[in-house]
């Protein structure tokens, strides 16, 4: 069976990713794998410092960082094992049981490459580590996932709360009928209401389009609530998300016209950083 892979790093958005996790799982029955990547170190610059001290000095300072860098590795993994173990503990005592956790020497994007044939749903929290409750700073590492992986992607705030209710954000693309696809299919979403919106594209085919993709969701039993929108894509889905108390937002990663540039430019990555809520990313 496939596993929820949920990202704990340390952040504020640890607790958030393991609540989600535990949400998702009860809901779908899939397994929860805790992942924790020790990501390489940033290169700090040339390592080449004869120019400013002596070459025994170098030689001597260079193991003495050599040993510093052992030893942050050292900290780093027992700090990472102890947040794979408390993340295991809230699971254990939430109830469930097919749980297990991992930690890998590599990037968390090149982690979750490595096991997307196995992973049902990737979660990670909007920001890092090392930003804590920075509304405004994005995870770096999510743009770069969400471009090069296939599997749903939930992006979580520093706070999760179970929704009753999500906003799907349709633009009649093969996409977003797939996205649909999935979540008749994914069984997560299952008994939420679900608010299917879409920005008019004067077209003349949006609303045939809209009414086509909320029949499909009513014959699934979910309760729909059908929208046409006007104006700027960004604008109209944050000002009907506010409105109308959305819990969840789920979209598709690609699109056509204006919604490809939406879902590929610099308003994804806006509307992750504004929103408090969590928002789930399909292809």
């Amino acid at each position: 069976m496939k596993k929820i892979f949920a990202c704990i790093d340390g952040s504020c958005m640890t607790d958030a990713v393991t609540e989600a996790a535990i949400w998702i799982s009860k809901r779908s029955s899939h397994p929860i794998n805790f992942l924790h990547a020790l990501e390489p170190p940033l290169p700090q610059g040339s390592d080449d410092l004869t120019a400013i001290i002596g070459l025994g000095s170098q030689t001597s300072l260079l193991e003495q960082l050599a040993k510093l860098e052992q030893e942050r590795n050292k900290v780093a993994s027992q700090h990472g094992q102890l947040l794979l173990d408390e993340a295991m503990k809230k699971a254990e005592h939430a109830g469930l049981t097919e749980i297990e956790q991992q930690q890998l020497s590599m990037s968390l994007v090149d982690a979750l490459l490595e096991h997307e044939d196995n992973a049902r749903v990737m979660i990670i929290g909007r920001s890092g580590k090392g930003h804590y409750d920075d509304f405004k700073v994005l995870g770096s590492h999510i743009e770069t996932l969400i471009r090069q992986v296939h599997t749903p992607v939930a992006i979580v705030p520093p706070q999760f709360h179970e929704p009753t209710n999500f906003m799907l954000a349709y633009d009649g693309s093969e996409s977003t009928d797939k996205a649909i696809t999935q979540i008749i299919n994914g069984g997560i979403l299952s008994g939420l209401d679900c608010h299917l919106v879409m920005v008019d594209k004067q077209d003349g085919h949006s609303q045939d389009k809209l009414d086509t993709a909320s029949a499909r969701l009513a014959e699934n039993g979910f309760n729909v609530r059908a929208r046409m929108l006007d104006g700027d894509v960004y604008q109209a889905l944050w000002r009907y998300k506010s409105d109308h108390a959305v819990d969840l937002m789920v979209m598709g990663a690609f699109g056509h016209s204006k919604w490809r540039q939406f879902f590929l430019g610099s308003t994804t990555l806006k509307m992750i950083e504004d929103s408090r809520i969590p928002l789930v990313v399909l292809r």
